[in-house]
């Protein structure tokens, strides 16, 4: 079976598109030589390898063994490019980070010194939540993810990265903003606005919560920082937001801090990566590059969990109705 290099990198941006038009635009060529490129592929392999579905294509079972065969092959290649530059001495190469979408407020600051200081590196950085996160992490299509909350299903190495601390919010005129040493019990009858469930800032709360035997009012989910603190700053209810997604001074964002025993949650950032994929020279540099920077430990330790509340200050459950 005669195959091209080409034809190889055009397939796989068909099967990540799943269109021709698409897989033009990501090799940057004409759609019509994508179609014949794809025609001799088909007419190599002997068999069909996509069909028409809507305005896109549908992979057949040959189509998608194909595809599988193209990421590891092409994968390998990178692999193998970005450690001969190694030997020669250079960084140069492709880099996949994938993020959740709370460390977006400091990750992508870090790629501009990266950048300068590895000009050869192209860095590809996907935001995501916690549910898509955890889903490249089984294709394995990241060198390196950044999360909170790393899954339990899947074989890999987490290392702390940088604490992630917690906190409760209320708009800055909500009367709880001027108190001070505020109790659980104080906040039982508030309304509160979470992460969407299965998001570490969600998991990483309801642990806590249950820790004290509190359960929040929760009147709204939400799956964004920024829609979560408009609804607090409009007066809607308290939430639990990291604090690095905050203003300096979140009074600039219509909220407050509230001094509540208990608070900040303790929570943290890890680089997580599939254990049985090695770092390649160029994810290396970046893991290097992040420890310098952020002064992450070399080891993991366990974060400290805050004090649950005192009896006489812990809220009685409600029984069920």
């Amino acid at each position: 079976m005669h195959v091209t290099w080409r034809q190889l990198r055009l397939f796989q941006a068909l099967a990540q598109t799943g269109s021709v038009t698409g897989a033009a635009e990501v090799e940057h060529v004409t759609q019509p030589t994508v179609s014949m490129q794809l025609r001799q592929l088909a007419d190599a392999a002997g068999v069909p390898l996509y069909e028409p579905l809507g305005r896109g294509v549908r992979l057949t079972d040959a189509g998608e063994r194909l595809a599988r065969a193209c990421e590891d092959i092409l994968a390998r290649w990178a692999d193998f490019e970005m450690e001969l530059a190694d030997l020669q001495g250079l960084k140069r190469g492709r880099l996949n980070v994938a993020v959740v979408s709370t460390a977006k407020s400091f990750i992508p600051r870090l790629l501009g010194p990266f950048s300068q200081r590895y000009p050869d590196i192209d860095v590809h950085l996907e935001v995501a939540n916690r549910d898509s996160i955890v889903r490249r992490l089984e294709q394995s299509l990241d060198d390196l993810v950044i999360m909170t909350t790393p899954p339990e299903h899947v074989a890999v190495e987490a290392e702390p990265l940088l604490d992630n601390p917690l906190v409760l919010v209320a708009a800055s005129t909500h009367p709880l903003a001027a108190r001070q040493g505020l109790s659980l019990r104080s906040l039982s009858g508030e309304r509160f606005i979470l992460r969407e469930p299965g998001s570490g800032t969600r998991i990483s709360c309801e642990r806590q919560f249950k820790a004290w035997d509190f359960s929040p009012r929760v009147q709204m989910s939400l799956g964004s920082n920024e829609a979560i603190k408009q609804a607090v700053a409009g007066g809607f209810g308290l939430a639990v937001l990291s604090r690095h997604a905050l203003d300096r001074d979140p009074a600039h964002e219509g909220l407050s801090v509230l001094d509540v025993k208990g608070f900040p949650i303790a929570s943290r950032w890890y680089l997580v990566r599939r254990r049985e994929r090695q770092p390649t020279p160029v994810a290396r540099a970046f893991l290097d590059f992040l420890r310098e920077t952020l002064a992450a430990p070399a080891a993991a330790k366990p974060a400290a969990t805050p004090s649950p509340p005192s009896p006489s200050t812990r809220p009685r459950r409600r029984p069920a109705r």
